[in-house]
């Protein structure tokens, strides 16, 4: 291992942030006078002893002397190949530094001990192998510069002090490194810190590479592809030529229309790609013209377009009353809406989570009521564009969500397409319709619904076609449906249900006079001030001469007086001006076809026999009046049991079992000759029997109309009635109150009988509905036979009806 030798006495040559290592033959400048003034020093000392000038080279790092130096040789002194004076001197030993002498020259003289490094032969097993892995990094380091001789010198050295010198040479060694190195006396030491720098920079020379490669492959690819695209370009512009096409007729440069545009960043990467496919796919191909196709609805969506909403509560309140009267619960909700609009909006809060603030509400009600004008109303109050989309008949799952680009002829949904006929990402989408979608084997569009309507879900909806996110979180969706039970039940959770039940005479009266009447005037070709409609014959036309929730069929009967009244003037028969009265309806446009049953001659009404029973009930078309007749069949004969006719449904055949049931258990306390029951047979029918019945709420009805058969009293004209009945006789609650109501008062019945347990649903009724009506809630059917049956007549027996 190192030991120390005899002392020796050197000049310095001090080395300004270089290093050398013994074996190592460095030029010098001798310009610099410390230098020249080492080497002069070193050729004067040799002038008295035999050899070569000796000088100790010590690095200087900062201003402060290593502890190490290395005894050099002045080998040659002459001119450097920039002309400039430079002496050749080689490294020989480690030199440790001792105290300061004296000694000839400008020089700094010090006094040193050499270091002895050598190590015994034969070398242990580790120190050969770790021989052999420095002289292979090295052979792979110097191959990779080209320095093939090198390679022969690094190979040929045996001792292992000389080859870890041999380091010194390499330039990627940092000048703290070469000093700790030459400070390393043990050559072993010495040999694994070369082998670790020497390793080290082989792993960051090969991460530089890589990184390297990779740029360069990268520049590569896009100088390719750019050469590529312009060889492209020319090849089709001499195909344009060649078969005698303009400039631009055979497509529009899609990348710059892609890259212009302003899109979500990944609707462009997802463009992009598609435009790369179609620059490589041939015109022939039919992918080109699909791509085409795809790329045009996606530029034409309104990917970053939204309209202002309109946030003057009290304007959005005024341009809803003049448009529609009535409605109340849709105008204060959308009043609602806006106002929240405006709230999250001055507080920053437009978007949270991800999500805007959009609503969805279904408006459900008989045709006729408006749901449909009412959802163009909302988007003129909002400021927002309007789409109608019908769902009526829809029965294809694709029609919602888009075909799947393989099939010939795709498109987008019916969604997408609304959200891009309206130009903007926020309009108002009216679904009309929805309780009519259908579903087979295609699909259940119904289904398909439930992400667009689901608040939740719909800010990241994904239409099959576009296979890209599409927010509809800040679109107002209303559904629009005549029976919420054909709703599913999942979708219609997802929407906020608004009833609109009707109108009463004096709302058709009123939107008769500002609405319709206008309107069917400038459609007949007539002026305001030629053709007027008094207000009793518009109560006449709304009364008599239609029945319905809605307002649709009286205004028809408008459209057919006024061309009656424009054919008449065009004949000569009639002069305008002209006030149509009352009195005037049936020269003008017939007879009445609705009069009610209190106007009519007490022999000709329904309820003039005893079995007969007005009840209440919803349709689809609204609240009406359902009759329901009940006979007793001759014992001798009619086979005894119930027969049921009208086209019943499940529900409302168990309701005349159990109404049946009661009064044969309850005949006797309700004084009534159940006896009868006993071996005839009973006939119940609901007239209309063309058109489908169901439900409990006739209850009521037919337990009335059997008590009125048994004990001959006639039931009164002027009552309606509604409700379940249980085998208890108690009147349980039932839905659709106020349509009930509103029927009750169109056909003219005064008292309505009701289940105590809807009377809060009272409240939901007109005021001006209930003031014509007397409403009795009651609990018991004792109660609703109290009230419904006529006194007895005494001394006249009833003639009991008997069916044929």
């Amino acid at each position: 291992m190192a030991s120390t030798s005899t002392p020796l006495t050197l000049p310095v040559l001090p080395l300004d942030g270089e290093v050398v290592l013994p074996g190592m033959v460095v030029p010098l400048d001798l310009s610099d006078s410390e230098v020249r003034a080492a080497v002069e020093a070193a050729q004067a000392a040799a002038r008295s002893t035999p050899g070569k000038p000796r000088v100790l080279l010590v690095p200087r790092i900062d201003g402060t002397y290593a502890n190490t130096g290395v005894l050099g040789t002045v080998e040659q002194v002459g001119r450097l190949a920039d002309g400039d004076p430079g002496a050749l001197i080689r490294g020989r030993s480690r030199v440790r530094i001792g105290a300061g002498t004296t000694g000839p020259g400008a020089a700094l003289w010090v006094e040193g001990t050499r270091v002895d490094d050598t190590v015994a032969d034969p070398l242990p097993g580790h120190v050969t192998e770790l021989v052999k892995e420095y002289k292979a990094l090295a052979t792979a380091w110097l191959r990779k510069r080209g320095a093939w001789q090198v390679v022969d010198r690094v190979q040929a050295i045996d001792d292992v002090s000389a080859l870890a010198d041999n380091s010194g040479y390499s330039p990627f060694l940092t000048t703290d490194q070469k000093v700790e190195l030459l400070e390393t006396t043990d050559p072993v030491a010495r040999l694994k810190l070369a082998t670790q720098h020497l390793r080290d920079h082989l792993a960051e020379q090969d991460v530089a590479e890589t990184i390297a490669k990779d740029v360069q492959e990268g520049v590569d690819k896009q100088q390719r592809e750019f050469l590529l695209r312009r060889q492209l370009e020319a090849v089709r512009k001499e195909l344009r030529e060649l078969n005698g096409e303009q400039e631009g007729e055979e497509s529009d440069d899609y990348r710059a229309r892609v890259e212009a545009a302003d899109l979500p960043e990944k609707v462009r990467e997802a463009a992009l790609k598609e435009v790369d496919k179609l620059e490589r796919s041939s015109d022939q191909s039919p992918e080109g013209s699909w791509i085409r196709t795809w790329l045009d609805t996606v530029l034409e969506m309104p990917w970053n377009e939204r309209t202002e909403d309109s946030y003057d509560i009290r304007g959005a309140k005024g341009v809803l009353d003049a448009e529609h009267s009535g409605l109340e619960d849709v105008k204060e909700r959308i009043t609602e809406y806006l106002a929240v609009r405006k709230r999250r909006d001055d507080r920053g809060l437009g978007v949270v989570g991800g999500r805007r603030g959009g609503a969805v509400l279904a408006l459900v009600g008989p045709p006729g009521v408006g749901k449909t004008s009412l959802g163009e109303s909302v988007a003129h109050a909002m400021g927002r564009k309007f789409v109608r989309v019908a769902l009526g008949g829809v029965r294809d799952e694709a029609e919602i969500r888009g075909h799947r680009r393989t099939y010939v002829g795709a498109l987008p949904g019916r969604i997408v397409r609304a959200v891009k006929e309206a130009g903007s990402m926020n309009p108002v989408v009216l679904l009309d319709e929805i309780d009519k979608v259908g579903s087979d084997f295609r699909g259940d569009p119904a289904a398909a619904l439930l992400e667009v309507l689901d608040p939740a879900q719909n800010h990241t909806f994904r239409d099959h076609y576009l296979e890209v996110e599409l927010d509809l979180s800040d679109v107002v969706f209303l559904a629009t449906a005549n029976v919420l039970e054909a709703i599913p039940e999942a979708l219609a959770d997802r929407m906020e249900i608004v009833r609109l039940d009707g109108y009463t005479e004096d709302e058709k009266v009123v939107i008769a006079r500002d609405h319709l009447l206008p309107r069917q005037l400038e459609r007949a070709g007539l002026d305001q001030d030629e053709v007027a409609i008094d207000e009793g014959a518009l109560r006449k036309l709304a009364g008599e001469y239609t029945r319905e929730a809605g307002v649709r069929t009286l205004e028809r009967s408008i459209a057919r007086l006024l061309r009656k009244v424009a054919a008449q003037h065009e004949l000569g028969e009639r002069k305008l001006p002209l006030t149509v009265r009352d009195e005037d309806l049936r020269d003008l446009i017939g007879r009445p076809h609705h009069v009610p049953e209190s106007a009519q001659d007490p022999a000709e009404r329904r309820t003039s026999v005893p079995g007969v029973a007005t009840g209440l009930a919803v349709t689809g078309a609204g609240g009406d009046v359902l009759y329901v007749e009940a006979s007793l069949a001759d014992p001798e004969t009619g086979a005894a049991g119930l027969t049921l006719t009208g086209q019943l449904g499940d529900v409302m055949k168990e309701s005349a079992q159990i109404a049946l049931s009661f009064l044969r258990s309850h005949g006797a306390e309700l004084e009534l000759p159940v006896a009868d029951l006993k071996d005839r047979g009973v006939h119940i029918h609901f007239p209309a029997g063309a058109v489908p019945k169901d439900g409990p709420s006739a209850g009521v009805t037919m337990t009335t109309a059997f008590a009125s058969l048994l004990s001959g009293r006639l039931v009164r004209t002027d009552v309606a009635m509604t409700g379940e009945v249980s085998l208890t006789g108690r009147v349980l609650p039932i839905g659709g109150v106020k349509q009930k109501l509103l029927a009750a008062h169109r056909a003219g019945v005064t008292t309505v009988i009701i289940p105590k347990r809807n009377e809060p649903d009272l409240d939901d009724v007109p005021a001006e509905v209930l003031d014509k009506l007397d409403v009795h809630a009651v609990t018991d059917v004792r109660q609703v036979l109290e009230l419904a049956l006529a006194p007895a007549t005494a001394g006249v027996t009833p003639e009991v009806p008997v069916a044929a």
